[in-house]
């Protein structure tokens, strides 16, 4: 099957229809089980017993029910990763390198059954489903190959003579991995693989959200055989297990994506000693600006895909859109019949393109979101939260436009993480690169012009780690391992470092300067 991307504009094909409904059926006759956690290779149970993990878009279907994981547990999984840690940095690069890779051809041999799982638990759409899948594949092959390209991290430094110099980038030691829902695959994949690739080790701790997803990948590296105790999967509360992981001194690195508030709460407790590396991905509250030289039909299905997509629930979706008044009008009016199309309703169906929020909690945060909407603005499109027949079971809502709200707005300043497009007017380019970088956040940024000069302008002075020009595909979501780097700067990212990009892995090592004078 040809690899499908966030970004992928074609039908995804009767082949993979019928590969998707037969792996759907073998996931549903699956579920309902009893899971456990994975400490050094073998299965734990908790003492405190276990939670459930529900479909968001049945709630009396059990996924499976997963070990309500403690402190004691988080302990534990530390430990056998410090164990397991010098044997598994000192094992040749190239052999880390060759096993992840198996894990990555789990991955693939497994992808329409792991699609399918995302789609009951988090709620994805098939076209979304089997794009986190095919990421998560990359991701592990792209910092494989990252390995590769700089020999281990390793190269030859100056001088002659006697003194000979090497630099080598060596792993800290155990790193944990916190994964958001939105991604649980595709972003706990990238995480883990990044740390163990560079000789790590890893203790993972899913979203309560989302365990099952979690579960794919631990699977994956150890069918690849991974020794035991080199990835720890553990599950439970973050204001406990997850704590315990902040807290914990045998913890060398911590990696998180999440939201602004607990990344920065992490970032400030995490090295309380000394410094240790911290790397946070924290959110975004992304605009589209649209100028009069835009083709209006690729402008609005690019703003539509980022705004809605996954019910905006992605930390790159597009919340904010400034319009030029020349186009305003025809834009919106464009904007709005497409969204009305939109099909919402049960993720797993092949013509879904809206499935569930995650839980009730992002519904509330959606209806405030409205609320404010009606409030500050004009809701022009949407703004219910469906509940009659198939949908009273699920947390199923509808997209929305609001314009005409105050360009100080929370509704331009707050991200909601729900299908809410906040539009205003602009007179220029300069007023909206302006209203643009007037946010707390900078993670993704998209404009839509033909003018080279208009272009160029956006790149140079738009504050985003990760920007797009003229994209139908997605006005600021899509990225893709090897393609754009993906990352944010001031509240929504701490390394400066973007995951899917070149400089990803050398931030799981740390430098050693090796002088060697021989006489």
């Amino acid at each position: 099957m040809e690899k499908i991307t966030y970004a992928s504009l074609r039908s995804l094909g009767e082949d993979f229809h019928r590969a998707f409904d037969e792996a759907l059926k073998q996931v549903r006759d699956k579920l309902g089980g009893t899971y456990p956690m994975y400490i050094e290779g073998k299965p734990k149970r908790s003492r405190d017993g276990t939670f459930a993990d529900t479909a968001p878009s049945e709630s009396r279907m059990l996924l499976g029910k997963f070990q309500q994981g403690n402190r004691d547990d988080a302990r534990k999984a530390v430990g056998a990763a410090r164990a397991i840690y010098p044997a598994w940095r000192e094992l040749d690069w190239q052999q880390r390198v060759a096993l992840l890779r198996k894990a990555a051809d789990r991955m693939m041999e497994r992808q329409f059954e792991l699609a399918a799982l995302l789609s009951l638990e988090v709620g994805k759409n098939r076209f979304e489903a089997i794009a986190e899948v095919s990421e998560a594949i990359d991701l592990i092959l792209y910092y494989c190959r990252q390995m590769e390209e700089h020999s281990g991290y390793e190269s030859k430094m100056g001088g002659n003579g006697v003194e000979q110099t090497r630099s080598v980038l060596k792993p800290y030691g155990v790193w944990a991995v916190v994964a958001p829902f939105n991604f649980p695959l595709a972003l706990a994949t990238g995480m883990s693989a990044g740390a163990l690739v560079a000789g790590n080790t890893a203790v993972f701790k899913p979203a309560s959200d989302t365990p099952f997803s979690g579960i794919g990948l631990y699977e994956a590296l150890h069918d690849a055989g991974l020794p035991p105790g080199a990835f720890n999967f553990i599950t439970g509360p973050g204001q406990t297990l997850g704590e315990e992981l902040v807290v914990n001194p045998q913890v060398d690195g911590f990696i998180f994506t999440g939201s602004k508030a607990v990344g920065l709460k992490i970032h400030h407790r995490f090295a309380r000693t000394f410094p240790k590396p911290c790397i946070t991905e924290m959110g975004g509250k992304n605009p589209a600006i649209i100028m009069p030289s835009a083709n209006l039909d690729d402008a609005t299905e690019g703003v539509m895909r980022s705004a809605f997509g996954m019910g905006g629930q992605k930390c790159s979706a597009c919340s904010r859109l400034y319009l030029h008044l020349d186009i305003y009008e025809a834009f919106l009016e464009q904007l709005v019949e497409k969204t009305k199309t939109l099909k919402i309703g049960d993720p797993t169906a092949r013509d879904t393109f809206l499935g569930p929020l995650i839980n009730a909690a992002a519904v509330k945060k959606y209806q405030a979101a409205v609320r404010l909407g009606r409030k500050d603005g004009r809701l022009v499109s949407g703004g219910s939260v469906r509940t009659e027949g198939d949908f009273a079971r699920g947390y199923f809502v509808e997209p929305a436009i609001v314009d005409r709200a105050p360009k100080g707005s929370r509704l331009f300043r707050d991200e909601f993480f729900a299908p809410v497009l906040a539009v205003a007017e602009v007179k220029s380019l300069d007023e909206a690169i302006q209203l643009a970088n007037a946010s707390d956040y900078a993670l993704t940024a998209g404009i839509f012009t033909n003018d080279e000069k208009e272009q160029q302008k956006f790149f140079n002075e738009i504050e985003a780690g990760v920007t797009y020009c003229n994209r139908r595909g997605g006005a600021t979501t899509g990225a893709w391992p090897g393609v754009q780097s993906f990352g944010g700067w001031k509240g929504s990212g701490s390394s400066g470092k973007s995951a899917l990009g070149p400089y990803y892995v050398a931030q799981f090592k740390r430098e050693q300067s090796r002088t060697i004078v021989r006489r």
